[in-house]
């Protein structure tokens, strides 16, 4: 038995390198060597460890941690709210049980009825626009959730941003996120 939790052990711990390493070569690098797929496929295998063997952990698993630490090459800036990670849905049960859960915390009884809609995943950044008084004010990475990269000026520079808003009514401070 002991040799079992260790052969487990070292799988699980193989695996939170090799996620490392293709986090580091996507987020630091910016030349990712596996497709998302392959990417999410061990993701989930470790996550299945965890489950599946209590005794595991890192603090490099993907339970753990959201994002990527922010790069070296942009200034850091501490989210107001943090900024968190959707879920993946890979099979049918997957999202029966995201349908269960939404029910849950809505409160809805079982026969409610729920309108969404999926669409492909589309590989990019996820930022936070921040608005004051509707002027673009600042553009944040989500980075590791907590923390982003100052990407105002990056953004700045993509013509279907608004750079200003003049409405009636508009919020003194706006946080946009996508």
């Amino acid at each position: 038995m002991i040799q079992k939790n260790k052969d487990i052990e070292k799988k699980y711990k193989e695996k939170i390198n090799l996620l490392r390493k293709y986090d580091k070569e996507y987020f630091d690098q910016d030349t990712p060597s596996v497709s998302d797929q392959e990417y999410d496929k061990i993701k989930n295998e470790i996550l299945k460890f965890e489950k599946e063997h209590s005794f595991l952990e890192s603090q490099y698993s993907p339970s753990k941690k959201i994002g990527y630490q922010p790069s070296a090459r942009f200034k850091k800036i501490k989210h107001d709210i943090p900024m968190l990670s959707l879920g993946n849905a890979f099979t049918k049960k997957d999202v029966i049980d995201f349908i269960k859960k939404l029910k849950n915390f809505l409160s809805l009884k079982e026969s409610g009825n729920i309108t969404f809609s999926a669409e492909p995943k589309i590989d990019g950044i996820s930022a936070s626009l921040k608005y004051v008084d509707g002027i673009f004010t600042l553009g944040l990475s989500r980075g590791d959730g907590q923390i982003g990269e100052d990407i105002t000026n990056n953004l700045k520079t993509i013509k279907d941003i608004p750079k200003i808003i003049k409405k009636k009514n508009f919020p003194r401070i706006l946080d946009v996120r996508g």
